[in-house]
């Protein structure tokens, strides 16, 4: 597999090697040792999959207590996937990354803990896959607002994207609660 190193200290696109020919394809998408060697060291808790149509936005999510690294990929159809540096020691604090996971590139997002995540559908639908290294807290998970004018992210959607409540209402970077 190819690691390429982020705008992000931590944050690695994984592009795997795939075996491919007229029956279909092949890849692991996951290998321990192999993760590992790549600079990925993690223990996974928690699987999680979603549908969402076109324009769906969702994020830009993180849990306050309880952080989770995520190991992020689209198997149907594509999205614009998010990241934003919370650690308020880090050096590119407040900054963010964004790339295409697509059923057709195949890439994957290893986004570690002290980062808010999200995503926009921009096919007719998507299927995401994500492993977590925590479970799911809902007493800790807080929201960033994914249209915050300080961090100016150009999310690719034809008007205002679809959102969840607690989407709609999510905190600007200087109002959020972050990490040391």
């Amino acid at each position: 597999m190819n690691v390429v190193q982020t705008p992000l200290a931590g944050v690695l696109v994984v592009e795997p090697k795939v075996f491919g020919d007229s029956r279909g394809f092949f890849y692991e998408s996951w290998n321990a040792r192999a993760f590992e060697a790549a600079g990925i060291n993690a223990s996974f808790v928690q699987d999680n999959h979603s549908r969402s149509a076109k324009n769906v936005l969702r994020g830009l999510h993180y849990q306050i207590k309880q952080p989770q690294g995520k190991l992020v990929r689209c198997t149907d159809g594509e999205v614009f996937d998010v990241v934003v540096d919370l650690r308020r020691s880090s050096a590119t604090f407040g900054k963010w990354y964004g790339c295409t996971l697509s059923a057709d590139n195949k890439r994957m997002l290893w986004v570690p803990p002290g980062f808010a995540h999200g995503f926009v559908v921009t096919s007719d639908y998507a299927e995401f896959l994500y492993k977590t290294t925590d479970y799911w807290a809902p007493e800790h998970e807080r929201t960033l607002a994914w249209n915050d004018p300080t961090l100016a992210i150009p999310w690719p959607v034809s008007g205002e994207p679809a959102l969840s409540a607690k989407d709609k209402v999510g905190a600007t970077l200087d109002r959020a609660e972050v990490y040391d």
